[in-house]
């Protein structure tokens, strides 16, 4: 099964909708967030109907998503963020389009999801979208602001941190983000593999 005609034209209109505002309201900068770089990786994973690239975005964006939805959620019904990182969301200084676009964060999965229940799931996912992370993380690093914090390589949940010197820290995260975001659904989805 490959990925109908019409997924893929709806989610490049989503792109080229999504890309410009951002870069307008946030700036290029904001691209080197992984999530991000989802859209672009899975938009050409599904227009190459490749097995790897849109496996590496669902391991990107699966539990992200989830986390995010719930943080959101937490914090519009019960006034607390469980998780953190989406007080953005309700922060009256950032652009209400800025905050609806970010919505992506549900349908991305979904997205990421659906084409690989079609496609079927590379296992050599995880090894590429943990070699993605370990180049995008210095990166950010090296070229974006330390006040924007992006892939939260000052610190964790959008919170500097000082407890560990960057020589450290940089290499902690490149190997915590594998273990904790992306491990998990690969097992999940290998094991789901064999329940079908």
């Amino acid at each position: 099964m490959g990925i109908p005609l019409g997924v893929k034209l709806v989610f490049s209109l989503w792109v080229l909708l999504w890309a410009p505002t951002y870069a307008w309201l946030l700036g290029p900068q904001n691209f080197f967030w992984l999530c991000n770089l989802a859209n672009f990786l899975l938009l050409v994973g599904l227009w190459r109907e490749s097995r790897l690239l849109c496996s590496m975005q669902w391991l990107a964006v699966a539990l992200v998503g989830l986390l995010w939805g719930l943080d959101v959620a937490g914090a519009a019904l019960f006034g607390v963020h469980p998780i953190g990182g989406t007080e953005y969301m309700f922060d009256p200084q950032q652009p209400l389009l800025t905050r609806g676009l970010s919505f992506y964060h549900l349908g991305l999965p979904l997205v990421a999801g659906f084409a690989v229940w079609r496609l079927g799931y590379d296992r050599r996912a995880l090894a590429g979208q943990a070699l993605l992370t370990a180049v995008v993380i210095p990166l950010t690093y090296l070229v974006t602001e330390a006040e924007r914090n992006i892939n939260w390589v000052e610190g964790p949940f959008g919170v500097p941190q000082e407890g560990l010197p960057t020589v450290l820290y940089l290499p902690l995260l490149m190997i915590s983000c594998p273990l904790a975001l992306y491990l998990p659904v690969h097992l999940a989805t290998l094991w789901a593999g064999r329940r079908r």
